[in-house]
């Protein structure tokens, strides 16, 4: 496989080629991009970057729904040595905070939106009188009605070490920190990834995940082009709305390659048990790339027999680990075999010790899935807290080192230096274990949670729930658990309260709110309790309290919280809110929705959102669609617009 020079190389080689990029926006909503075309596209919005005064080292934020604009924004910004700056676009408060923040750290930054969503910005500054960022926003920003037709811009000419782009992998909204990705870095992972799953230009993918996040870009967009491959793109909110457009469309188009994190398989089965699929044809799928979470071998197995007598073969799944600080993928298993897995002993995943075998079925037994060996240009250790070797079959800290790995944190000098060890190896965060040479992911050692493939800081969430009266910090504990008998990471709260659980429930209806309002986070279960375990030097020992909740020793709790919301009293006197109501317990967990609460403010995700209009449509087709919420956002409201 060839490995380039640079991404300006990638490009420069593709527009040769007789490939294309789809970019798919709805069901009949489609758009097609030569290779040819994009590189002209490029380099003739790179001379109105240039004409803005742009130069080789300032960095462009692209903050835009549209991919076409997404992909053309980021290659002439590469084409002229600017450094792109992917931000996703949020619709929380902390979402927009995060852009400032990182607009913050930029040494010369320009903002790339479109108009109304700079509007938009500019007054969410002047409400909250960030002078700073309001001149960043009135003076540093282009949007399509600031390009001009300056020509063709002038080509850059990269140098390998040189920042090509950095990357704001982690959902955290606090303190953002930017991965710097050079040339020869993602040169070399490319490469790497390549050989792995062995692309070539007679290959088709699809992806539905972000062009803000790795796997989307960097496997699914830059990949494709260096493989010159047809490929597409699908927008990531037509997924959420319509989960089984994917792999209609995969069928379509006869698509080879594929991805999905765990999120992703869970949400199309929710509406294919539902509904079914008709004329389904998978039998040119050769690989579904399975990673950016912990992932589950039951999911995969429901998924995988699911897909079956559509053509889907089991050799297709793929268990890939990596992370944004190497760029993007770190371990492959081996193509054309089956997905496998280690049962363990929970309470045996100790730093330095020996994991013990479990029979499946064993309440302390959990599973995780083997990833494969390491790519080429990269390496893995696993090593005790010391950061000393230990052996195969022992659990311990992953570490790597290799040409795709990060040069360092943008403008962080502290967040570098505690990156990496003594002799240059970079620290994970990642817990894990080399069995019969492969690697097997067991968890984390530092404090983050995965939510929807993207990470979230604890502190970052606990934060937010200390602004509600009486939760101050160090009485609430923010943690990520993924229990056995479920298929997805769970986000727990647990509150120091030591009163009646009826008397908690104003705490829980309070947290879910205020959580999903300022950070888009759906919280699975809030937990009181009497006493929260913290170390000698007073650090909160969340650990101790998640294994708590593993053992067993809340399940009452969480039972006496959750019946009040299967509790069919309190229910609203007209038929169809009281049916609607219900449908909203069904997705709420322990969230009640009253018929007059604003459904974008009690604390339940977008996705949520999204599977209880698809309930709705199956059983009122055709009456109620996701954009219909903005205009009802109510379930009185919903309910006398499906009559009318």
């Amino acid at each position: 496989m060839e490995r380039y020079e640079s991404l300006t190389h990638i490009l420069r080689d593709a527009r040769d080629k007789s490939r294309e990029i789809r970019f798919i926006d709805g069901e009949k909503d489609e758009s097609v991009l030569p290779f040819s075309q994009l590189w002209d596209d490029a380099t003739r919005l790179l001379g109105s970057l240039q004409a803005h005064g742009m130069k080789p080292g300032d960095e462009l934020v692209i903050f835009t729904r549209i991919n076409q604009k997404f992909v053309t924004a980021f290659w002439a910004a590469i084409l002229g040595g600017i450094v792109p700056v992917p931000v996703a676009v949020g619709i929380s408060d902390e979402h927009r905070f995060k852009l400032f923040r990182i607009l913050a750290q930029l040494r010369n930054g320009t903002l790339y939106a479109e108009p109304d969503l700079l509007v938009r910005l500019q007054n969410f500054a002047t409400e909250n009188e960030l002078s700073d960022i309001q001149d960043i926003l009135t003076n540093k920003v282009v949007t399509d009605d600031d390009i001009v037709d300056a020509g063709v811009g002038a080509l850059a000419n990269p140098d390998a070490a040189s920042i090509a782009f950095i990357q704001y992998s982690s959902g955290s909204t606090s303190e953002p920190k930017g991965v710097c990705l050079t040339h020869n870095n993602l040169t070399s992972n490319i490469c790497g990834i390549l050989e792995g799953i062995q692309w070539n230009e007679n290959e088709r993918s699809l992806s539905w995940m972000p062009l803000t996040h790795d796997m989307g870009l960097i496997g699914y967009h830059l990949c494709a082009v260096s493989a010159g491959m047809d490929h597409a793109i699908m927008d990531t909110s037509v997924f959420v709305r319509r989960p089984l457009l994917w792999l209609q469309k995969a069928s379509e188009l006869k698509s080879t390659q594929l991805c999905s994190p765990n999120f992703g398989y869970k949400h199309f089965l929710k509406l294919f048990e539902r509904k079914g699929i008709d004329n389904l044809d998978l039998s040119s799928v050769k690989l579904i790339l399975n990673g950016a979470e912990p992932i589950s071998w039951d999911l995969c197995e429901t998924f995988l027999d699911a897909m079956e007598p559509y053509g889907l073969k089991r050799t297709a799944m793929f268990p890939v680990y990596g992370l944004a600080e190497a760029t993007l993928a770190v371990t492959f298993p081996e193509l054309g075999s089956k997905y496998s897995r280690i049962m363990v002993d929970r309470h045996s995943l100790k730093i330095g010790s020996p994991y013990e075998a479990s029979e499946e079925g064993s309440p302390d037994a959990v599973s995780f899935l083997k990833v494969g060996r390491p790519i080429r240009f990269s390496e893995v250790r696993i090593t005790d807290d010391q950061d000393k070797v230990v052996d195969d079959g022992i659990v311990g800290n992953i570490q790597i080192r290799g040409e795709n790995v990060t040069t360092g944190i943008y403008n962080d000098e502290e967040a570098c230096a505690a990156l990496f060890t003594n002799d240059a190896w970079l620290r994970t965060g990642d817990c894990g274990v080399f069995v019969g040479g492969e690697l097997v992911i067991t968890g984390r050692s530092k404090d983050i949670i995965i939510v929807n493939g993207q990470n979230y800081y604890p502190h970052d969430i606990e934060e937010v729930i200390a602004e509600l009266d009486g939760l101050d910090l160090g009485k609430v504990v923010v943690c990520g658990v993924t229990p056995t008998s479920n298929q997805t990471e769970e986000l727990l709260v647990f509150v120091l309260f030591r009163q009646d659980v009826e008397s908690f429930r104003k705490i829980v209806e309070d947290v879910h709110a205020i959580v999903g309002e300022h950070t888009g986070l759906e919280i699975d279960h809030v937990i009181p309790v009497s006493r929260i375990p913290k170390t000698t030097s007073g650090k909160v020992q969340r650990s101790h309290l998640a294994s708590a909740y593993l053992d067993g020793e809340f399940d009452d709790l969480v039972s006496q919280l959750q019946a009040t919301v299967d509790n069919d009293e309190g229910l609203d006197d007209d038929p169809l809110v009281r049916e609607l109501e219900l449908i909203c317990r069904e997705f709420s967990k322990e969230r009640i929705i009253g018929p007059d609460d604003n459904l974008f403010e009690v604390g339940v995700s977008s996705l949520t959102l999204t599977e209880i209009v698809l309930a709705v449509d199956e059983k009122y087709p055709g009456k109620l669609d996701i954009s219909d919420l903005f205009d009802y956002p109510t379930i009185r409201e919903l309910a006398d617009f499906m009559r009318r």
